[in-house]
């Protein structure tokens, strides 16, 4: 009889109780792994975590956005995606041609994504009017700000900065202008 019980007794990984407990639990950590790398790749970046430095940022960008008003200032924006040329035309009634800057820093948030942000810098071609390139071809809908800086760093220094949006389904072109109160 022992001999029979010894023919009889399979591997561990060929009995049928093994793998009808085990299956479940394998395929519930295989699912959770799935899970937990989904969520660690596609992290949210819409939420922000410093808050306070955030608050202070508001501040500065409604002193800049009161000066731009008080200026009077515009712009109208156009993107070539063909090309991807950025032109601006800068308008003020205030503002004479030598007091705008040589560069401006148009900053393209991407209202979901931060990876796709863009830094643009637009150089002055004519009195209130720059070119830039596109680093790439945008779409969809975009945040657009403009500061009057040569560097991301230097934009809490900025004297007036403009904004709006655009929505490449519909236009190229769009103006800016101060946010409204």
């Amino acid at each position: 009889m022992s001999e029979l019980a010894a023919e009889n007794a399979k591997p561990w990984y060929r009995e049928f109780w093994f793998w009808f407990v085990f299956s479940p639990l394998i395929y519930i950590m295989i699912m959770c792994s799935i899970t937990v790398s989904i969520a660690l790749k596609g992290a949210d970046d819409v939420i922000i975590d410093n808050y306070y430095k955030e608050g202070r940022m508001i501040n500065q960008a409604l002193e800049q956005d009161q000066r731009a008003r008080d200026l009077g200032m515009g712009a109208e924006l156009r993107f070539d995606r063909t090309s991807g040329e950025v032109a601006l035309v800068l308008t003020s009634s205030s503002l004479s041609g030598e007091a705008l800057p040589d560069q401006i820093l148009l900053m393209m948030g991407h209202p979901v994504k931060e990876e796709k942000d863009q830094l643009i810098h637009l150089k002055a071609i004519a009195p209130g009017q720059y070119r830039g390139e596109l680093l790439a071809k945008p779409e969809y809908s975009w945040y657009l700000t403009l500061y009057p800086v040569a560097e991301i760093a230097q934009r809490k220094e900025a004297a007036w900065s403009l904004s709006g949006d655009i929505d490449f389904r519909i236009s190229e072109k769009t103006g800016l202008a101060p946010r409204v109160k």
